[in-house]
């Protein structure tokens, strides 16, 4: 390929919308552009890379037994009806309707039409186990698209259901789809973690997520220092552990804290710590109203108190509600004394003594509360988020922090869609069962950002070999000797006769443009041609990882160009997980 041929428009500035370094740097190096609010052109330089990331899941998931298949994108409104999602989805769903007033869903996940797709086709328990993947767009209305190919409404996705006649088998099929997913994510020269997750609107019984290790993730992670423990913060289970001193109980006081509204505001005032405040929160979903009840210290889980109450909305209360509630303005509300309302107290708030907590009383709080005595929750649960620093619930390790952008994900499913869609099998006995299902996305475009986000220095993008758009970039400095452009071509189709993915940029630009160009694409190797090439001849060999450089005879360059590409794929291609 030839750079004066490729459509690959670079800019010089950074564009206004652009929020992320991945973004910034796609745009800036022609990789892609907005086509509308969470919709992109991948241009021929992402295409490439699109088309790698996606030949090597290709290539994990037929390792495993895969099957490829396309599905269709418009789905029946009735199938997702029979499921219970057509509802339960939410504005995320992007639906349409025909010309005879049929409605339509833009698949955003296809767990509805593959189980339709199954439940007419598998009958026996010898047809089983089954792996059925495709690699395709899907479509989310996201209320704020954003960060590029991060967070858009159109993107692609890989996502394999698996079909097994018992659990056994799902655990099975789970485990190859682990191991398949930290190939691929290892191949594509990713830092990664697999942790534990919250399986969402999908559903299911158990479920991973994968995440590619930036600062700039979106996502909280937590993982054990000592252990293998690893989760998003969504699941993270608290350790319950005795947090508080143990102390005599004194008997409980009202007191007047006039304008102290605030956990800071209301510790200042009393001279006690924030851990020894009860926090009170009351919470809106589509069933009830409920007090959610964490230590002043800590911060609710809302994923974790949904699932606690088998809710599927849930909103902080407005200032009406909570007055109606409480007796109280916001800022005063406590558990003591409410009435005809759910309370859930987190564990650690059951532990502790002479708390501090509102008195439903505007003005006023309540000193030395204790639970259990004062007042006693309807539930107990562990549904606040886990902190850096606290021990891990597996081992005697601590966990820490950090942040990740979530690339894939792989669910047990269970029964959840074969039973609401009749997807049935006879087993050896002629009995019908309910086929065990499980579900397996890896986001394709998502972890072309990813890799961006990990990968890249001031100057642009610095991509693993294995994705790269193209392995290696030669450059004549001066497009006027044609000395260096006839040395330059020479090595260029050598390259090219030894496999390597090679481009040479036969632009009539000055070296400068050339060199930040190279830098701003990040091709892993630059060949530069220039004087030394006619004069001496030798060529620098320039890695853009490291910014190493060699001075080479021109006559040893396409074999060590070559040693180089190919002990960095073989290396890729190695099966671990990096930390």
């Amino acid at each position: 390929m030839r750079a004066s041929e490729i459509l690959a428009p670079t800019l010089r500035e950074v564009p206004a919308e652009a929020e992320v370094i991945s973004h910034i740097l796609m745009l800036r190096a022609g990789f892609i552009r907005k086509s509308a609010s969470g919709i992109y052109t991948y241009l021929p330089l992402a295409n490439r890379v699109i088309k790698k990331v996606s030949q090597i899941v290709r290539e994990e998931m037929d390792r495993k037994g895969g099957q490829e298949l396309i599905l269709p994108i418009m789905q029946p409104a009735e199938l997702w009806q029979e499921s219970g999602r057509w509802d339960v989805y939410g504005d995320e769903l992007f639906r349409l309707k025909d010309r005879h007033g049929r409605s339509f869903a833009l698949g955003p996940t296809h767990e509805e039409i593959i189980t339709d797709l199954v439940r007419n086709e598998i009958r026996s328990y010898k047809q089983m186990p089954m792996l059925l993947y495709q690699i395709q767009n899907k479509y989310r209305d996201e209320r704020r698209p954003r960060f590029g190919l991060m967070r858009g409404r159109e993107f692609i996705m890989k996502d394999l259901y698996s079909f097994d006649r018992d659990e056994a088998g799902l655990d099975e099929s789970y485990n190859k789809m682990f191991d398949a997913y930290t190939r691929v994510f290892s191949r594509c020269g990713l830092k990664f973690r697999p942790v534990e997750a919250d399986s969402g609107a999908i559903g299911g019984s158990s479920t991973h997520e994968f995440m590619v290790l930036a600062e700039s993730g979106e996502a909280a992670i937590v993982y054990c220092t000592e252990c293998e423990y690893a989760a998003n913060v969504e699941k993270a289970e608290a350790c319950s552990v005795d947090t508080v001193t143990p102390m005599d109980m004194l008997p409980m006081e009202e007191v007047a804290t006039p304008n102290a509204r605030t956990i800071e505001e209301v510790t200042a005032m009393l001279g006690v710590g924030p851990e020894n405040l009860i926090k009170t929160l009351i919470y809106e979903t589509e069933k009830e109203e409920v007090v959610a009840l964490v230590r002043g210290d800590r911060e609710v889980n809302e994923i974790k108190l949904l699932n606690v109450l088998g809710a599927l909305h849930l909103d902080l209360a407005g200032s009406e509600t909570v007055q109606r509630i409480t007796g109280a303005e916001v800022g005063f509300a406590g558990p003591v004394g409410l009435k005809n309302v759910t309370i859930i107290a987190d564990h650690e708030v059951m532990k502790m003594v002479n708390a501090v907590a509102g008195a439903n009383k505007t003005g006023y709080h309540l000193k030395n509360v204790k639970p259990g005595r004062d007042f006693k929750p309807d539930m107990e649960a562990d549904i606040r988020i886990v902190q850096a620093g606290e021990p891990c619930p597996r081992c005697n390790g601590t966990l820490a922090m950090a942040r990740g952008i979530e690339v894939g994900q792989i669910f047990k499913l269970g029964t959840k869609y074969s039973k609401a869609l009749g997807a049935k099998f006879l087993d050896e006995n002629g009995k019908e069962q309910y086929i065990v299902m499980g579900c397996y996305g890896i986001g394709i475009t998502r972890t072309v950002a990813a890799a961006i986000e990990q990968n890249h220095d001031q100057d642009g993008i610095i991509w693993p070999m294995s994705i790269a758009p193209f392995q290696v970039i030669v450059v004549p400095v001066s497009a006027k000797s044609s000395e260096q452009v006839e040395l330059a071509e020479r090595i260029y189709s050598q390259l090219l006769e030894a496999g390597i993915e090679v481009i040479i940029d036969d632009r009539n630009e000055r070296p400068g443009v050339k060199f930040k160009d190279a830098d701003l694409i990040g091709y892993p190797i630059r060949v530069t041609v220039g004087n030394k090439a006619v004069d001496e001849g030798r060529v620098e060999v320039r890695l853009r990882k490291t910014g190493d450089t060699r001075d080479l005879p021109v006559e040893e360059v396409v074999t060590y160009v070559k040693n180089l590409v190919d002990e960095e794929m073989k290396r890729l291609n190695s099966y671990r997980i990096e930390e």
